[in-house]
């Protein structure tokens, strides 16, 4: 690439970095290090992107402060409807992230949602839809093992699903843009039956869960509604926004922060630690056959 291109690619990343980042005094000091980076050797915008990144995520090591380079170019669009454009195309290709859902024996559901929960404007139906088949369940393995993000509103509009009808306080995110705390509740109503909040629920993870997906193992896990078993998780709770800088090249900036009002925290570095640590490839058999045994002995005492 040209010395002059790359010098004002970095210089506008920079600036966006300064003007956007959820915390300022983190973002001047990535902001410097791109100023003072030499990416002379970068052969194309994909490696700049990789070699970018690696600099954006050496301060605190934040997963969603990135270059993204992608292979088809980006349609010249605020960052708004930039993200939106790709939000629709991913959602047509992947199905409404509604990856699959299984009848398993004994009365338990298995609904594996992602790659990614896409805002409800987008999905909202087919999330709906899936939670709907699900609700007569005697239990439920909620699969995030592949879920690498989403929408804080289609976190609430699950979660909704997951508890009665009191609403239910799931999650707070502080803006940077606004300087305002936005409240996520549950809705005491949705359209068709819930699965409720009493029978039993467990959520599977992996290494690879992220983001969205992350929120709602947590926010579940916090609220004591479910058990989550499987691997800890990668350990980002900023959301971000996208901007395009080059045909190739999106600079994804996290402008807010995740604030659970149980723990007043987030999974931020550290990922959400499941309950029961377990290789992710052996998450959903260990949680059939718990849920299972757990079934069986309800039988046995008489619970329906």
């Amino acid at each position: 690439m040209e010395q002059n291109l790359i010098t004002q690619l970095t210089a506008e990343a920079a600036g966006l970095i300064r003007k956007h980042y959820v915390f300022p005094d983190i973002g001047e000091q990535v902001a410097r290090v791109l100023e003072t980076a030499d990416y002379g050797q970068a052969t194309g915008p994909e490696d700049l992107g990789s070699r970018v990144t690696a600099d954006l995520q050496s301060i605190n090591g934040d997963k969603h402060l990135r270059l993204k380079f992608h292979a088809e170019e980006l349609p010249d669009l605020p960052s708004e409807e930039l993200m939106w454009n790709q939000l629709q195309r991913e959602a047509a290709r992947d199905l409404d992230g509604i990856a699959r859902l299984e009848r398993l024996d004994g009365g338990i559901a298995l609904l594996e949602l992602g790659p990614l929960l896409f805002p409800p404007p987008l999905t909202g139906a087919a999330v709906c839809a899936a939670m709907n088949l699900v609700a007569g369940a005697r239990a439920l393995i909620l699969d995030l093992r592949n879920t690498l993000g989403g929408s804080p509103t289609a976190v609430a509009l699950i979660c909704s699903y997951l508890f009665g009808d009191e609403p239910v306080h799931i999650n707070d995110c502080y803006d940077r843009s606004t300087d305002r705390i936005s409240q996520f509740w549950t809705q005491p109503f949705v359209p068709g039956p819930k699965f409720g909040g009493d029978k039993p629920l467990w959520v599977l993870t992996s290494g690879r869960t992220f983001s969205g997906g992350e929120e709602l193992a947590y926010d579940l896990q916090q609220l004591g509604r479910a058990v989550i078993a499987g691997e800890r998780t990668g350990g980002g709770a900023h959301p971000r926004i996208g901007i395009r800088v080059h045909p190739h090249l999106e600079l994804t900036v996290p402008t807010g922060r995740s604030i659970n009002p149980v723990s007043g925290t987030n999974w931020e570095g550290t990922g959400v630690v499941p309950d029961v640590e377990v290789a992710a490839a052996d998450a959903e058999e260990l949680a059939k056959t718990r849920l299972r045994e757990e079934l069986s002995q309800g039988a046995e005492a008489g619970t329906p």
